[in-house]
């Protein structure tokens, strides 16, 4: 079946989305069609608002509505330990477990020459910068155990031995290929203890 041009288009902005396929672009596209028009208003107005206020925090580059975020600015945080995660959503997982104290550095990605992502693409360098600056003993490399997460973690255990700082990893109790923010927090949690030395 040929659509008309506007829901084409609005089927190809939800196919945009990652692990949206056809089918599933199509069933988002007419269950927004399906909506009242102030809901359809309000959810457009979401995306915009959300899209509009949120910046990157000029210290860990963790997703925020101020810049440093509030993690970064907060007086009570461990200062001496950096979390190292690929991204926000990452972050926000750790988070939820209430067992983690210290900064984060959010690298925005992780290595993957396949498509084309270097050392360079992602917040490797301000990572490097702040171990320089702070007073940091320990980096906690919190990576999907994934084959990207593992190059960047070799990649970063390489580049961080010269500053003398203890390098560790958590312990992973879940299966190769998953995502951090599909986790549980008491998985999560635990595998914060249990991390152990590069």
């Amino acid at each position: 079946m040929i659509y008309p041009k506007s829901i084409a288009t609005l089927i190809e902005q939800f196919q945009k989305f990652p692990s949206v396929g056809p089918k599933s672009a199509q069933r988002m596209a007419f269950h927004l069609l399906k909506m009242p028009i102030s809901e359809v208003e309000k959810f457009a107005r979401a995306v915009l608002e959300a899209k509009q206020s949120t910046v990157a925090c000029e210290i860990c580059y963790n997703l925020s509505t101020t810049s440093p975020c509030e993690i970064c600015s907060s007086t009570s945080r461990d200062r001496s330990t950096i979390c190292v995660v690929a991204e926000t959503k990452d972050l926000i997982a750790i988070e939820k477990t209430n067992e983690y104290k210290g900064l984060y550095h959010v690298l925005q990605g992780l290595i993957s020459p396949i498509d084309g992502i270097g050392a360079e693409d992602i917040r490797i360098k301000e990572l490097l910068s702040r171990l320089t600056d702070e007073n940091v003993k320990e980096l906690i490399l919190a990576l999907s155990p994934s084959v990207e997460g593992e190059a960047t973690s070799l990649y970063l255990t390489k580049l961080v031995k010269p500053f003398d700082i203890r390098v560790s990893r958590i312990a992973f109790g879940l299966p190769v290929g998953t995502d951090l923010e599909f986790a549980d927090e008491i998985t999560l949690a635990k595998a914060l203890e249990g991390r152990r030395e590069v």
